[in-house]
């Protein structure tokens, strides 16, 4: 059994400041997912000299350890009964390991061997992900407890991608124009080492900062939130509980519609450096302003979406955002390819990129948090079925999804770049068109149909409005809400 449900029912409301400290933890989770899948190839590969298949096995190595993982912490913190909770002990944890390991993962020896960099990348790469999971399963897990309603739910989520936002696109704008920016002279920049500790140690205080504010601003919700049951758990229990709440027709949809987003969306953050230093020869004070045109789009899609969500509904808001995003996305690199977009150098090159850039991220960010809402209407959905609560273990999925971005994408980014037979230590304006055109031709074709992927699968999700206010009326009536 959960908490009662007069416990529930007596919650306050929740107030503007428990939502902006509970948001504030987004921060976090994408400031290290946005690191990873835009500087760790370039810096590991460029700067520290290991091939790229070597940097992306170890991701796709270790998103097999969180595919394991992840589902296990959320099963656990479900069944975690203390007097913090279920959630808050996990995110309480992670905090200070999270932000040591981060720094480590940007300051490697220097004059070690390949073979020697690649164990160090992996230790401090598994570290990262598996503190990160520590507190990103549990903090997305409150969602469904902290707000109930439909369109509530949304709101929240959209809440939080403010704080998404300024964790990865913010950081990534300080990194181009202070941390890594290059010099007058072309030297610098995210190809250079120095700027990297600072960037690294600014990036662990900040994933600690926003820890331990979303935690303990939010700790004084937990007398209303859901308990664990109080009864003996056993692995084959537990097991056999997994799998009776993963077998949803509604999650696996979402699950594996959100995972082919993932995927296209870490491949694309794989190579946007690769793209805009080579592809679109851009310097990095222009790849700052294409970073703020996301941040600010982004910001955009923060307001669209709930607007998608009450018009069309949750569902058919992502099925629009997300295919009119893939077109926009894929728009300047398909005209460069047929011979009929602008020339690098130019005004109006950088012009159509910002507008591309702007649009993309509107719609992105809109995707992203409708199908996050998605995710959280899963849960009273098996609940209904199971007679238990298991945000923990569902809201996983989402967590993992994120992971696939730095993992599996970045993997499906240096496979791009191996058979673009892309060189080391490139220099800006050298690398052969062939090259280019290979990356290009490569590129689109697999985000295609990465991204078409997902938008199908979404056709079969079957929870909407009404759906999900009868599950809740089904969970009132049975005395568990």
């Amino acid at each position: 059994m959960t908490t009662a449900a007069t416990d529930v029912e007596r919650a306050p409301p929740l107030g503007l400041g428990a939502k902006l400290l509970y948001a504030v933890g987004g921060t976090a989770t994408n400031l290290k997912h946005r690191a990873i899948s835009s500087f760790l190839v370039i810096f590991y590969n460029q700067v520290v000299g290991l091939p790229p298949q070597v940097v992306g096995g170890i991701l796709m190595i270790a998103l097999v350890f969180d595919a394991v993982l992840d589902p296990l912490i959320g099963q656990v913190s479900d069944n975690l009964r203390s007097r913090w909770g279920r959630r808050h002990p996990f995110m309480l944890v992670s905090a200070a390991p999270y932000a040591v390991a981060f720094f480590f993962l940007w300051n490697p020896p220097e004059g070690w061997s390949h073979g020697a960099l690649a164990i160090y990348l992996a230790i401090c790469l598994f570290s990262v992900r598996f503190f990160d999971t520590f507190f990103e399963v549990p903090h997305q897990a409150l969602v469904p407890e902290l707000v109930k309603g439909y369109d509530e739910r949304t709101n929240l989520i959209a809440l939080r991608q403010i704080f998404v936002l300024f964790g990865g696109a913010g950081m990534m704008i300080m990194a181009l124009q202070f941390f890594l920016k290059e010099n007058a002279d072309g030297s610098g920049g995210v190809l250079a080492r120095d700027g990297y500790f600072l960037y690294s140690m600014t990036g662990a205080l900040i994933i600690f900062a926003a820890i331990i504010l979303s935690t303990v601003g939010t700790a004084h919700r937990i007398p209303y939130l859901s308990t664990a049951p109080n009864r003996p758990i056993t692995f084959r229990g537990m097991l056999s509980e997994v799998v009776a709440t993963l077998n949803n027709r509604a999650f696996i949809v979402v699950s594996l519609s959100g995972l082919f987003i993932a995927v296209a969306a870490g491949a694309q953050s794989g190579l946007d450096m690769y793209v805009g230093i080579y592809f679109w020869e851009l310097s990095q004070s222009q790849l700052a302003v294409l970073a703020t045109m996301s941040l600010t789009g982004g910001l955009a899609g923060v307001a669209l979406a709930p607007v998608l969500g009450r018009m069309l509904g949750k569902k058919y808001g992502v099925l629009l955002a997300s295919t009119t995003g893939l077109l926009v996305h894929i728009t300047p690199m398909s005209l460069r390819l047929l011979g009929l977009g602008p020339e690098n150098g130019t005004p109006v090159l950088f012009l159509v990129l910002c507008s591309q850039e702007f649009a993309h991220a509107t719609l992105a960010a809109a995707s992203g948090i409708l199908t996050a809402s998605l995710i959280a209407d899963v849960v009273e959905d098996a609940e209904v079925r199971t007679g238990r609560r298991s945000e923990g273990l569902l809201l996983s999925a989402n967590g993992l999804v994120r992971k696939m971005v730095s993992g599996a994408g970045v993997f499906t980014a240096t496979t791009i770049l191996a058979f673009s037979q892309f060189p080391d230590d490139a220099k800006r304006g050298q690398v052969p068109e062939s090259v280019l055109t290979n990356l290009g031709l490569t590129y689109i074709p697999t985000i295609v149909a990465l991204q078409g992927s997902a938008i199908l699968l979404l056709f079969a999700f079957n929870i909407n409005r009404r759906k999900h206010e009868a599950n809740l009326e089904t969970l009132r009536s049975r005395g568990l809400h």
